[in-house]
């Protein structure tokens, strides 16, 4: 659970950072929503009582509970079979890679395919 923990606490910070960009592309959110597999990582998020079993983490990480606290993250349980972040940070294979690439509204093309795309602009 720490390690959950503290990769959430990561996450929300690099979101923070980007905002102002998100901002300017016209990605403006009053609350950010953040979608994590982990329930216990999540409920340390929005409980403020210290538990023996979190009391060790260095207090850096408790960042994420202000950003809660103060409405500025939104955080939301999503099923590991849905984690649309594994296609970039796990070994999948290809049945699971094909499942997330159309969740994410990707297309996968063929050589075949490519090949005609190629010959079409060639024209």
């Amino acid at each position: 659970m720490e390690a959950e923990y503290i990769a959430l606490s990561g996450c929300c910070a690099q979101i923070l950072w980007m905002r102002p960009q998100l901002t300017d592309f016209g990605l403006g959110f009053n609350k950010i929503p953040m979608y994590y597999d982990n329930k216990s990582a999540i409920a340390l998020c929005y409980n403020n009582v210290q538990y023996s079993r979190s009391k060790h983490i260095d207090i850096r990480y408790h960042f994420i509970k202000e950003q809660v606290k103060n409405g500025v993250i939104k955080l939301y349980f999503v099923n590991t079979e849905y984690q649309l972040a594994d296609i970039i940070t796990k070994a999948l294979g290809r049945d699971r890679i094909e499942f997330l690439i159309n969740k994410l509204g990707m297309r996968s093309f063929t050589p075949e395919t490519l090949k005609q795309f190629t010959n079409e602009v060639d024209k």
